[in-house]
C-alpha cells in the first residue's frame, strides 16, 4: 500500500478513508459540531473546508462535485444555503478543533470539531451593519426624490394655470359684478 501524502491512513485502505472523511463531513454539516479523535479531526479539517469553499461558489458544477462525495441531498442543500451564507465574508478557517481530553475506554485523545459560523470579528459585523443601514437610507432618499420630482412637475403646471385663471377672473370680476348688480335691479 502506498504511503499517503498527509499522515497515516485512517482505518484500512484509501477507499475506506475517503468514505470515512465523507461521512464525518456530512455529520459535521448536519450537526455543526462533532466529537471524534484528534487524528480524525485533523484529517477532516481540510476536507470539510474544501467542501465549504465549493459551497461558497454556489454554482451547479460545485454542487455536483459535493454531491459526488456526500450522497445526502438534504445535507448538501443545507451546506449550500445556510452554511455558505453564514461564512460568505470569511476567507478561510471555517472549522475549529478543540481538544477535550482522552476517551475513557481506550484513552484515545478526543477533540470537538465545529463549524465557525459567527462573523469574522465583532467590529466587522458592526461596520457591515452600519454600511448596510447607510445604503438602505440612501436608497430610500433616492426613491423619495424620484417620487417627488414627477409630483413637483405636475404641481407646477396646475399652479400656473390657477394663477392665469385668477388673473383673468380679477379682470372679469368688475364686469361680472356690474352685470350682477344690473340683473338684481332688473329683477326688482
Amino acid at each position: 500500500m502506498p504511503t499517503p501524502a498527509k499522515g497515516p491512513r485512517l482505518g484500512g485502505g484509501a477507499a475506506h478513508e475517503r468514505l470515512m472523511l465523507a461521512n464525518l463531513s456530512a455529520a459535521l454539516f448536519e450537526h455543526k459540531r462533532i466529537t471524534t479523535t484528534v487524528t480524525k479531526a485533523k484529517r477532516l479539517k481540510p476536507y470539510a473546508e474544501r467542501l465549504v469553499t465549493f459551497a461558497k461558489r454556489g454554482d451547479l458544477s460545485s454542487r455536483r462535485r459535493v454531491l459526488g462525495l456526500i450522497s445526502n441531498k438534504g445535507i448538501v442543500h443545507e451546506l449550500f444555503t445556510d452554511i455558505a451564507q453564514a461564512v460568505e465574508n470569511r476567507d478561510g478557517g471555517y472549522t475549529r478543533i478543540t481538544k477535550i481530553g482522552n476517551r475513557k475506554g481506550d484513552n484515545a485523545p478526543m477533540a470537538v470539531i465545529e463549524l465557525v459560523l459567527e462573523p469574522v470579528s465583532a467590529k466587522q459585523a458592526v461596520v457591515a451593519e452600519a454600511t448596510s443601514a447607510a445604503q438602505r437610507d440612501a436608497d430610500k432618499k433616492d426613491a423619495e426624490k424620484a417620487e417627488a420630482a414627477p409630483v413637483a412637475e405636475t404641481e407646477e403646471a396646475p399652479e400656473a394655470e390657477v394663477a392665469e385663471t385668477e388673473a383673468a377672473a380679477t379682470e372679469e370680476a368688475p364686469a361680472a359684478e356690474e352685470a350682477a348688480v344690473e340683473s338684481e335691479k332688473d329683477a326688482k
